[in-house]
């Protein structure tokens, strides 16, 4: 039996650090684990042209703890008005990693992004030429689409077609949650990758209906029938590089999860890798953790791995019913639970 595991540090390839006093108190938890994290834009005003993704990044670095080596990897917020130059001058001096396509009122903080993928085709185009990544949440939003068939829909309504008429466009299915998804994935070309979050390799859509409506366990795309979650669990544990780790760590204040209209977001960043740990080892997969957690995400995106190290240790590891995180009480994935896998740093 393996009773402890080292790889090359990893990086969270989609994450919400928020901003603000939310800001000083989680951004520990993801740079305690990961080396790097694409973070994104969604803000209040969003994070849409050089100027402000300057003034973010700088916001972050000053939050982060002064004992731990992390890179913010700033992504831009495209709308209906984007300008192409705006975004890839910011890519060529640095400042944008990749710019992200949210469909307007899908997730939260997403009323302002883009209501057609046509009105933004001109930025598609100049971001492929730049050679400028495009992060995707994948889903519409058209009321009369039944919400755990959003993503299925997306991707033949707007995806697919965007791929084929752009193959040269580097583009990342964030948070996959359907068999479609994975599907449509393993299909496409070098150009077409996937980040998996730990919830959706965890629990299917019963964890936020049965005994009750259990707002910790609503994210947005929601958890879906059990076929997809053990399609996800699959591809991530497959070795295949197409699919890597992007946590969307999302957190809320308790009240406002537990409100009448909660909102969704789950804080995964305290345990993210002993999450993710614990389902290789259920799929027998342990010698592929590496390349889902650490080598796969640099390669699509065209960075170095990095130098460092981390160690997880098979000890048991009690996950906190809530954190304080100053700004508000925060309950993060797992709470109450015991994970059979501790980060040693």
């Amino acid at each position: 039996m393996t009773n402890s595991i080292t790889i090359r540090r990893p990086d969270d390839w989609h994450v919400h650090l928020r901003d603000g006093a939310m800001l000083q108190g989680v951004v520990g938890y993801t740079a305690r684990q990961f080396a790097r994290a694409i973070v994104m834009p969604n803000l209040t005003p969003p994070v849409t042209d050089v100027a402000r993704g300057i003034a973010y990044r700088e916001r972050i670095l000053a939050a982060v703890p002064a004992d731990m080596d992390f890179t913010p990897l700033m992504t831009a917020y495209l709308t209906d008005n984007s300008d192409p130059a705006e975004l890839v001058r910011g890519h060529a001096e640095g400042v944008f990693t990749a710019a992200k396509l949210y469909p307007a009122g899908a997730t939260t903080n997403s009323d302002s992004g883009v209501t057609d993928v046509a009105n933004i085709r001109g930025v598609l185009e100049a971001m492929a030429e730049a050679g400028m990544p495009l992060c995707v949440h994948g889903e519409v939003t058209s009321a009369d689409v039944d919400i755990f068939d959003r993503e299925a829909v997306f991707i033949d309504r707007s995806l697919a077609p965007l791929i084929r008429d752009l193959p040269e466009l580097k583009v990342i299915f964030e948070h996959l949650t359907s068999e479609e998804g994975v599907q449509f994935v393993e299909g496409a070309g070098a150009n077409v990758a996937a980040t998996i979050t730990p919830q959706h390799l965890h629990i299917n859509r019963n964890a936020m209906l049965v005994g009750g409506i259990r707002p910790h366990a609503y994210c947005l795309p929601v958890a879906k029938r059990e076929k997809h979650r053990l399609a996800l669990r699959k591809a991530a544990t497959s070795g295949s590089a197409k699919f890597f780790l992007g946590t969307d760590s999302a957190p809320h204040a308790r009240e406002a999860k537990e409100s009448a209209c909660g909102c969704a977001g789950i804080f995964n960043a305290p345990f993210a890798l002993e999450s993710y740990l614990a389902v290789f080892e259920e799929e027998g997969a342990l010698g592929r953790f590496e390349g889902f957690a650490s080598l796969h995400g640099p390669a699509f995106y065209g960075m170095p791995v990095n130098e460092e190290t981390v160690t997880l240790e098979r000890v048991e590891c009690t996950v906190p019913a809530s954190i304080d995180a100053g700004a508000a009480e925060l309950v993060p994935f797992h709470a109450g639970e015991t994970l059979r896998w501790r980060f040693a740093g």
